[in-house]
């Protein structure tokens, strides 16, 4: 609890067998989260085994294979007043979800952002063109859709309010689901005219192998990606 208010952790788990048992135990202990809600898309080795070891939901998601499906299916299943979502892979520190929560007073959403030098660990996979990517395309985010100052298009961790998201729930169906889900979860807030703030957060090494990132030419695909994504919705109504 926090502030009499219920907290949830999502979590989307695809190859993080290695980390996601100590994340969720972490996330526990920081003893501020009521219930961690672990999203199994179809993920690789004995992730669920590991989940199952803990006191986390353990929610398959079979059917819809993507980042964007695992976190909008968290998302739903999700009971909390306030909604966490980070990642399974060990680069957020489970303690930094205080500094999200101490903003939950005065906003309804809170973005983490990682492109600052001072939060990035040693080992952190943030070179400087994903660095420059991940600014640049936020930048756009903010400039296009009237946001906040936002430097960070791909940070996972984030809070959400229960009101903001039952505003964006109907807007999941709009989304491919993939790995691009960030910026267009960010947009769909934006358009509900909502109180946003973006702050730092640590940035560590990752445990194991991503799927999306992991290397210069993966997130450069990624980021190009996003471009169609974003600018779809200067002219869409939502």
């Amino acid at each position: 609890m926090y502030r009499n208010k219920k907290v949830s952790v999502v979590i989307p788990t695809y190859n993080e067998a290695q980390s996601i048992r100590g994340v969720i135990e972490g996330f526990f202990e920081t003893g501020f989260v009521d219930e961690v809600v672990a999203v199994d898309n179809n993920a690789l080795g004995n992730t669920a085994e590991e989940i199952k070891k803990t006191k986390a939901r353990h929610i398959e998601e079979k059917e819809n294979q993507g980042y964007g499906h695992a976190i909008m299916r968290g998302l739903k299943e999700a009971e909390g007043d306030l909604i966490v979502v980070t990642e399974a892979d060990g680069t957020f520190r489970p303690v930094d979800i205080e500094k999200l929560l101490s903003y939950s007073q005065d906003f309804d959403v809170v973005f983490g952002t990682r492109t600052s030098r001072e939060v990035m660990w040693e080992g952190a996979f943030m070179p400087y063109p994903v660095r420059f990517g991940n600014w640049l395309w936020a930048k756009c985010v903010e400039v296009l859709f009237n946001g906040p100052v936002l430097t960070d298009v791909g940070c996972t961790y984030k809070l959400i309010n229960r009101k903001t998201l039952n505003k964006i729930v109907e807007l999941f169906s709009l989304s491919k689901g993939d790995g691009t889900f960030n910026p267009e979860l960010m947009i769909w807030i934006l358009r509900q005219n909502l109180k946003v703030i973006e702050i730092p957060v640590i940035y560590k090494e990752r445990v194991g192998k991503s799927m999306y990132t992991g290397s210069i030419w993966r997130a450069t695909k990624l980021g190009f990606k996003m471009i169609p994504v974003i600018f779809k919705y200067v002219f869409k109504k939502i």
